[in-house]
């Protein structure tokens, strides 16, 4: 399962092609790249500083990962995530999920991205023209837990 936490970009079409070659009996490849936006809430984004707490993090999302593999026969699963300055298009993360059939692969992909968005201790900080500010939590990210609580 990797993982990675980087301040560097990464190319979706290599991690992709890199993750299809590592098994045979994949069938299905899905997956979603998060960007930076230039608009958060009406506000206008010039920069985002995403933070984390090395090492806590990428066992957060081993555990996200592990529950994902529990619930759907999906042969593999990667995550990288960017932290640091990012500014608008920039890409953010990379959540790709591998199995034999697409069905699985489309649910783990959600679930292991919406965990993400609650779960891992990761950390936003948007420069807006009236300053710099954390971002909350989003009720709509909450929201999305629960259609996967047993």
């Amino acid at each position: 399962m990797p993982i990675r936490i980087q301040t560097a970009d990464f190319d979706v079409s290599a991690e992709l092609a890199q993750l299809r070659m590592e098994n045979p009996k994949v069938g299905a490849i899905v997956s979603f790249v998060g960007t930076v936006r230039d608009l958060n809430d009406g506000h206008s984004i010039s920069q985002m500083e995403l933070e984390h707490y090395p090492g806590m993090t990428e066992k957060a999302l081993e555990t996200i990962i592990t529950q994902a593999q529990t619930r759907w026969d999906i042969a593999d699963a990667l995550v990288i995530h960017r932290v640091g300055p990012l500014l608008p298009l920039d890409q953010i993360v990379l959540v790709a999920v591998t199995s034999a059939h697409r069905g699985e692969a489309f649910k783990a992909c959600e679930y292991i991205i919406d965990y993400l968005k609650t779960e891992a201790p990761l950390w936003k900080k948007e420069q807006t023209p009236e300053g710099a500010h954390w971002v909350d939590a989003r009720d709509s990210d909450d929201t999305a837990l629960t259609k996967w609580q047993l």
